[in-house]
């Protein structure tokens, strides 16, 4: 029923919304989760008169786009890259202004199939990629051309992802591409997503390439997320922002006499606001806010996450040309390749090369529960495999990264279950990136749900 409101996860399920306090003079707002989603609705909520506090467990700021050392270099946990068509993050980086610090640079994209690595990264390549022959070539290219022009996601997300690229691409290259690809990503709970998903995943790439030129073209900003981290830490503290790194949430809970919400926190703070934004991955709801409905209740079980164990390695030198290479080859356990040096200028890693190798799994998955040590050696017998030539001589650092809680599975009919982002508990609202419909998790679109929260939380505010 398209006219329910349980259908958007933007509205409350149960009793018409009292009004908003847009305008309270002074009013608190406590801001739960310091990753970018948290950082940007504090900055706004700042920036319209609220006092706000932000508020993150780890002891420092940006959640899955942190960064670490490795070694004598200092890069982001994870992979990240801007696109071209990333409006929204560069619309931030110019008010950050970071915009002359972005580095462009064209890339490839390579296949590891049959045994054989392929490169993948231009229409003359695409003709020439030999696992396919001429008609399942056809096929695949007319199912990405397709798929990058659908503007109907929630007919998308009606079906099944299996079917549909069966569908369009044939069984052949569903099995020799698409199956490959669909198991390293999502596992076998891939036979759960609906084709939004590989959708969105194609309308993201596509819009990589550079008009004309059609190359993929990706970003970054030098000195990597940390500095994007840094600037955007200063703009929230030069906007009266207080930032209490260090603490995880034990409950929110509101109390009726105050019309607060209070906050306690797992060592032993307490805190009150007026509202409370939750920022967090939509299980960890149910534990930390104990006055949830049983539908909203029933609502953030529903929501399957993938997490990911990542290797970063640092290497004498670059191991590919190709910034992603994918696998299909079902007995190589990694998602992919990333060739971080391929964007990354080597200057900005002091002349070394920067490798990602992630593996998604299931947040419940066991295999998180396996030692540095044990992933290493998986990890490198995997990456030899197909790179047969790096040496132990070529590592210089070899760090394990772990994130439970990464990407909320796109299941059939996503949008019709997901919890709303006002809850039916007065000043508690729920703004996650579960509540990603139309795309995949980026930082792109991170912002972009962000803003739609801020339509809630700030009714009145004018945006460009």
């Amino acid at each position: 029923n398209s006219t329910s409101t349980m259908n958007s996860p933007h509205l409350r399920a149960d009793a018409p919304p009292a009004p908003v306090p847009n305008d309270t003079p002074n009013e608190s707002v406590g801001v739960i989760g310091g990753g970018m989603l948290g950082m940007y609705i504090a900055l706004r909520l700042a920036q319209s008169g609220k006092k706000v506090t932000l508020y993150e467990a780890a002891p420092e700021l940006g959640g899955l786009t942190m960064a670490w050392k490795l070694g004598d270099v200092t890069w982001d946990k994870f992979y990240h890259v801007i696109l071209l068509s990333d409006l929204k993050v560069r619309a931030l980086l110019d008010e950050l202004g970071l915009t002359d610090e972005i580095r462009w640079s064209t890339t490839k994209t390579g296949f590891f199939t049959d045994g054989r690595l392929h490169s993948m990264s231009g229409a003359i390549e695409f003709l020439l990629f030999r696992p396919l022959n001429l008609y399942q070539k056809f096929r695949l290219g007319g199912t990405i051309f397709y798929g990058s022009k659908i503007r109907n996601w929630r007919a998308m997300e009606s079906l099944s992802v299996e079917k549909w690229l069966r569908r369009w691409s044939g069984n052949s290259t569903f099995e020799k591409i698409w199956l490959p690809l669909l198991r390293a990503k999502l596992g076998d709970a891939y036979k759960r997503v609906s084709a939004g998903f590989i959708a969105a995943y194609i309308a993201r790439m596509y819009q990589a390439r550079k008009a004309g030129l059609k190359q993929d073209m990706f970003g970054y900003v030098s000195g990597g997320y940390a500095r994007i981290i840094q600037r955007l830490a200063e703009s929230l503290r030069e906007h009266g922002v207080e930032i209490a790194t260090g603490h995880p949430l034990a409950s929110a809970v509101h109390d009726p006499e105050s019309n607060q919400v209070n906050l306690t926190f797992a060592k032993g703070q307490a805190r009150s606001h007026d509202r409370v934004v939750l920022t967090i991955p939509s299980p960890l709801m149910n534990r930390l806010v104990p006055q949830l409905s049983s539908e909203e209740r029933e609502r953030c079980d529903g929501v399957e996450y993938m997490g990911v164990i990542c290797a970063s390695l640092l290497l004498r030198k670059k191991v590919t040309d190709f910034y992603v290479t994918n696998i299909t080859d079902t007995k190589i356990p990694l998602t992919g390749i990333i060739e971080m040096t391929a964007v990354v200028d080597p200057q900005e890693l002091n002349g070394h090369a920067l490798v990602y190798l992630p593996k998604y799994l299931p947040s419940d998955a066991p295999e998180f529960e396996l030692s540095d040590d044990e992933w290493k050696q998986r990890f490198l017998a995997a990456l030899r495999q197909v790179h047969s030539q790096l040496s132990d001589d070529d590592i210089l650092r070899f760090q394990i990264g772990r994130a439970r809680y990464v990407m909320a599975l796109p299941t059939l009919n996503f949008s019709e279950r997901l919890p709303p982002m006002e809850t039916s508990i007065p000043g508690v609202y729920f703004v996650s990136s579960a509540q990603i419909v139309k795309g995949t998790l980026n930082v792109n679109e991170t912002i972009a749900i962000a803003e739609e929260g801020l339509k809630i939380l700030l009714p009145n505010r004018v945006t460009t």
